[in-house]
């Protein structure tokens, strides 16, 4: 019986993959930018050979984890003001399994309570056009957006001078769901919390 690769493994193959379709080491030769073989002598695809290549090599790899069951978790752990939570999300190059999202949303309580234990005195913002713009909103627009999301997961900013809290809220896969391209299918909200008076940078 052959060995089944984990997540960590899974996770370490798709980096060393990765690094060679970067170095051009990987290339799906057949790929054409427009179609048109006049067009394409003219434009360079090599990016997109490089691109196409790893993607391939992903879509097998998630392929791998739903045929042998490989969780796609990793655990993490987060501290905001002497404050810590030990939480699952998936990683960003593997997909979720359905017991993954079984995990994920068992999950989500206790990361939206660590999130309103020390975000308390701090601004909201939610974000939309793609990050690129934020709105301020309040606690009970944060609870709205709650009610129609099934997982949860935290990032943040922090230095000596700013501290910011990125709450993202989602349903489906989360890798699907982080850039918006998955929808309605997948898909997320990102909320920014930050000290009062600043303003979101991430």
């Amino acid at each position: 019986m052959s060995n089944i690769y984990n997540t960590q493994e899974l996770i370490q193959i798709l980096a060393t993959e990765r690094q060679a379709c970067l170095k051009g080491e990987r290339l799906k030769l057949d790929i054409t930018v427009s179609g048109n073989p006049i067009i394409d002598q003219f434009i360079r695809t090599d990016g997109l050979q490089k691109f196409t290549a790893y993607q391939d090599f992903k879509t097998s790899i998630h392929e791998y984890q739903r045929e042998n069951q490989v969780s796609g978790i990793i655990w993490k752990d987060i501290t905001i003001k002497n404050k810590n939570l030990h939480y699952p999300e998936i990683d960003p190059e593997l997909i979720a399994l359905e017991i993954d999202f079984q995990i994920l949303k068992l999950a989500k309580n206790s990361i939206l309570e660590f999130w309103y234990l020390v975000t308390g005195e701090m601004d909201l913002h939610l974000s939309f056009s793609n990050g690129k713009q934020h709105q301020k909103i309040v606690k009970v627009d944060v609870e709205r957006i709650v009610q129609r999301t099934e997982w949860a997961t935290l990032l943040k900013w922090e230095n000596p001078n700013f501290l910011e809290l990125i709450l993202q809220l989602g349903w489906g896969q989360p890798q699907e769901a982080t850039y918006k391209r998955g929808r309605p299918l997948a898909g997320s909200e990102f909320i920014h919390a930050v000290n009062p008076g600043c303003y979101p940078i991430g």
